[in-house]
Formats: C-alpha cells, sequence, structure tokens
C-alpha cells in the first residue's frame, strides 16, 4: 500500500479488519453490579413492551451515576442500553411519553456527553455497539450475528440489526483500499488507481448483494408495525404528540427540552465514506453533501422543498455518529482527490471506465434501497396493521403522524423522508445525482 500519512486509522477509531465496528465484540454485559437493574431490564425489554409495564419499570430504577464506568466499551454498552431504554419508555404506551425520569436522564445525558453522541437511539446504539457472535465465526455473514438489546425480540429486528452490522463489516476492508487509491492519485500512479477501483466496484457489488438480502428474515409488516415506531425520534414529531420533543428531567426542577433524529442508517460512516471518496455531490448548491442515504428508517413530514435544507439535514446525520468517525469524514473530505484527477485524464482510458463503473455500481446499490423502501414502508403504509398484530393500537402511536396525505404529481405516495424529503422522488435524485458523478 502507497503511504498515506495523512490518515492514521487507529487516530479515529477506525479498524482495517473492522472499519466502524469496534476492533472486538461489543461487550455483552457491564461487568459491574451497580449496573444490574439497567441490564434486567434490557434483557426484559420486549416483555415489559409487550405487558405495558416498561414506563413503570422505568420509574422504579433508582438514579445510578457513571462513577463504575471504567472502559469505553462498559460505556458504550451504558450508551446502547438507555437509548434503547429511552425510546422504549417515550414510545411503549398508549400516548407518547414527553419527560424522561431523572433515572434515565441523568446519567443519559453524562453519557452521551463522554462520548460526544446525543442522549437518543442512535445508529451507534442500535447496530455498532449492539451484537455479537460465537467466537471465530465471521461478523460478514449476518446468520452468524444475534443483538444484545431488543425493541420486539422477533428475529425480524434482529435480522434488520445484524444486516447493517455485517454491511459495515464486509464494507471495512474497503476502508484502506479507498485511502490506498487517494494516495494512489496523489502519486500518479494511474495502473494501481485503476485497479483499486475495480476491487472498489466488487466491493460494493458484495455490498449490494447483501443489503437485497433483507426479505429473507424481515417481514415488512413486522418492521412498519412493530419495530419502526420505536426507532422514532422526537424531533418534528409534533402530529404524533411531541410538539415540543421531550424533556429530560434531572430532578428538583432541573432539566431541558430536546429534540433529535431517530435511529437511522443514513448514521452509518461507511454509506457517507463512499460518497466522500468518489466525489458524489447531491446538493443543488454546489457544496459536497456525503450522505443522502438512510436505508429504511423515514418518517411522513410535511414537505420541504429546500435543497440546502435537505443537504443540512444529512450533514446533520454526522452529528449521530461516534465523534471519531466524524472527524474521519471531515479528513477525508478534505483530502478526497480521486474524481477530480480521473477527471483531468483522457476520455475512454482505462481509469474512467474503472471510476465510472464503481460510481455506477453505488448508484445500483441505491436502486436496491430504492426497492426496498418501496416493499418496506410504502406498501405497509397503504395497508393497516394484522388483526392479530400485538399491541396494535402502541405500535401504531409513533406513526400518528404517518398517514398517506399530500398526495400530488410530484410526490404521489404522500410519504416523506427524514430530512422532510419527498421519498421516493428523494431516494431517485439521490441515485441519479450519484450516476451524475461519472467523468
Amino acid at each position: 500500500m502507497i503511504p498515506s500519512p495523512e490518515i492514521n486509522l487507529d487516530d479515529y477509531a477506525v479498524s482495517p479488519l473492522h472499519g466502524f465496528l469496534p476492533n472486538g465484540l461489543p461487550l455483552q454485559k457491564l461487568p459491574h453490579a451497580y449496573y444490574a437493574e439497567w441490564e434486567n431490564l434490557a434483557v426484559r425489554l420486549p416483555d415489559l413492551i409487550k405487558t405495558g409495564q416498561i414506563r413503570g419499570s422505568v420509574n422504579a430504577l433508582p438514579v445510578l451515576t457513571t462513577t463504575w464506568l471504567q472502559t469505553e466499551p462498559e460505556w458504550r454498552r451504558a450508551y446502547s442500553i438507555l437509548g434503547f431504554l429511552t425510546h422504549a419508555y417515550i414510545w411503549g404506551g398508549e400516548k407518547p411519553k414527553d419527560t424522561l425520569p431523572p433515572c434515565i436522564a441523568k446519567p443519559f445525558l453524562k453519557i452521551s456527553k463522554h462520548l460526544e453522541l446525543p442522549p437518543c437511539a442512535t445508529y451507534a446504539a442500535l447496530t455498532l455497539w449492539n451484537y455479537t457472535t460465537t467466537a471465530e465465526l465471521d461478523i460478514t455473514e449476518p446468520d452468524h450475528l444475534s443483538v444484545l438489546t431488543s425493541f420486539t425480540g422477533t428475529k425480524d429486528e434482529e435480522w434488520f440489526m445484524v444486516l447493517s452490522v455485517a454491511i459495515e463489516a464486509k464494507g471495512a476492508r474497503l476502508v484502506p483500499l479507498m485511502l490506498d487509491a487517494i494516495a494512489a492519485a496523489a502519486a500518479h500512479d494511474v495502473p494501481r488507481l485503476t485497479a483499486l477501483l475495480c476491487r472498489f466496484t466488487d466491493g460494493l457489488q458484495d455490498l449490494r448483494g447483501t443489503l437485497a438480502r433483507m426479505c429473507e428474515k424481515n417481514a415488512p409488516h413486522v418492521f412498519f408495525h412493530q419495530l419502526r415506531p420505536f426507532l422514532a425520534g422526537s424531533k418534528n414529531m409534533a402530529a404524533a404528540g411531541l410538539p415540543s420533543g421531550v424533556f429530560y428531567d434531572l430532578g428538583a426542577g432541573q432539566g431541558e427540552w430536546h429534540q433529535y433524529s431517530g435511529g437511522s442508517n443514513a448514521q452509518s460512516s461507511l454509506i457517507q465514506t463512499f460518497d466522500i471518496f468518489l466525489g458524489v455531490n447531491h446538493s443543488a448548491t454546489g457544496s459536497l453533501n456525503p450522505s443522502g442515504f438512510s436505508y429504511i428508517q423515514v418518517r411522513h413530514l410535511p414537505p420541504r422543498s429546500s435543497t440546502i435544507y435537505n443537504m443540512q439535514e444529512d450533514l446533520d446525520m454526522r452529528n449521530y455518529m461516534p465523534a471519531p468517525h466524524k472527524r474521519f469524514l471531515e479528513t477525508l473530505s478534505a483530502l478526497s482527490n480521486v474524481r477530480p484527477y480521473v477527471a483531468s485524464t483522457q476520455a475512454d482510458s482505462p481509469l474512467k471506465e474503472a471510476f465510472n463503473a464503481a460510481v455506477l455500481s453505488l448508484s445500483s446499490f441505491r436502486d436496491t434501497h430504492i426497492q426496498i423502501v418501496s416493499r418496506y414502508i410504502i406498501m405497509p403504509a397503504r395497508s393497516n396493521a394484522p388483526v392479530e398484530q400485538p399491541l396494535r393500537e402502541k405500535v401504531n402511536l409513533a406513526t400518528a403522524s404517518t398517514q398517506v396525505k399530500g398526495l400530488s404529481e410530484a410526490n404521489p405516495t404522500g410519504l416523506y423522508g427524514t430530512g422532510g424529503t419527498n421519498l421516493i422522488p428523494f431516494l431517485k435524485q439521490t441515485r441519479d445525482t450519484t450516476k451524475s458523478a461519472t467523468c
């Protein structure tokens, strides 16, 4: 590999073997008995939600401190547990709860500050730090993985989460490859850059194949009606019953209102890395917007027409990433040079062919995403929850503002994404903008 002294992956908590996943498996249980009550609720979470006991159980918790959290894996495990408990508490009743009690709010705010993350169920809490496997098994294979904490206890939810873990694990090998390609461009090593782009294309095609496996063990109606409501955030949720977001009660009359986006794969640093590397520009204003991709966590919101707003919403997703990963993306953005270098070469060169193939492969990845959104969001939104669905009233609570409405020629589905964008038109635009990055 051509040396690339500008980026030392260790400085950004990124591994050449595991990418944005932890170097080792996430901690399965907090070791100190002081936190046993947190762990007990985490284990029982699906049953507590189903039986309507979650809020009472949370309210009975003592206000614990962070004194006994020693290692980073312990801080991450605590963050993951409290992220699940927070969303279960907010959405686990017949009406949303707009106040988070001190037993959750106080430690969660401290833990979040330590990890430089917002106090909610982020992609890191739900996915990056919430899986395990039997020793020696390949974590790039979702069948080998299981989750540590779950809202529903269903295999459908588990598959949704571990599929993302497998994509992260498979994508890990592409991170040093991209850095190698940046170094090759800087060194004007055309043959090596061409070969690396071909390998990158193969890697994207492998990731697309993994993403396409979503339907194997995740039923659309289970995802939409049981899991998705608990992924909802507290931002732009007035119609669902949270006009001001959620009040994080610190006790003694202290506390603050907070509004956060829901858990979303748009918070995956890996996906943003691909756009930055290929120089994909999703903004009509000309500034780089390295996201625009969120798998299938979307909401129905009032439409907004501002492209700048959509760009800012995507960039805001970086604030939901572990801080070292966010800094990695910022550094990578400053160093990314492959597209301008390729554009400067002669037409119809093998290098341009390799680069364009990589761009089109990323576009195909997004085609698969659009198909999944149609199957898991649009189609279930047009039908009622199955009669046998448990807690039908409760699981639909977070979708109170998600009735198909506002139909128009520009937005025939009436569905909106996390940034207030017309869902399918926005996703198609994102895919088409990806294609336009070809040289």
